[in-house]
């Protein structure tokens, strides 16, 4: 059985539901196990976790045009294991959420891209067309931020998590389950 492991911070909620969803559907693959871990709670199992997966998929809020301090903390925490490089050659995605409809995530995503990348990871994209984009798109369509590099959503600043945008969790289980197929493309 592969493992897929999503580390996440959420501040408000909604980037929690996104790895819920993610996570979801990493596991809803044949052969695949996903768990989730929290930022908030690396102790030593988290991090065996993390080093026993073999895909990792990133996920935070976008605060003020970057990942949130928590997961940068994480990320700064990493680097015993970046210096033996004990996360080389698994799979990575990322996933983020902020108020407005750009609010910079795309820089969030590649913040993700960039420390996977520093770890020897194989970095995984959507693989979704936008949505959303056309006379015929709507709300309701995968990807309808359009993002190429990794998961969007897009969660109003005076609504709890409950209220997110259903495509956009249909989005994270697409990346979840991609990410969970090619893990076992490349076993």
């Amino acid at each position: 059985m592969k493992q897929v492991a999503v580390v996440y911070h959420s501040g408000y909620g909604h980037t929690h539901r996104m790895a819920d969803h993610v996570c979801k559907g990493a596991d809803a693959v044949e052969g695949v196990s996903a768990r989730l871990v929290s930022v908030d709670a690396m102790d030593d199992d988290a991090w065996t976790v993390l080093a026993d997966a073999d895909g990792i998929i990133f996920g935070a809020p976008t605060y003020m045009g970057s990942v949130s301090a928590p997961f940068k903390a994480f990320m700064d925490a990493s680097s015993k294991v970046w210096f033996s490089q004990g996360w080389k050659d698994k799979v990575a995605a990322g996933f983020t959420n902020s108020a407005s409809q750009s609010g910079d995530k795309l820089n969030s995503l590649v913040q993700l891209m960039v420390f996977a990348g520093q770890h020897g990871m194989l970095w995984t994209s959507l693989g979704l067309m936008p949505g959303n984009n056309s006379s015929t798109g709507s709300a309701a369509d995968l990807n309808r931020i359009g993002s190429y590099s990794g998961a969007m959503a897009q969660s109003n600043a005076d609504q709890g998590a409950e209220a997110m945008n259903e495509s956009d969790l249909r989005t994270a289980e697409h990346l979840g389950r991609r990410v969970a197929e090619t893990v076992l493309r490349l076993s």
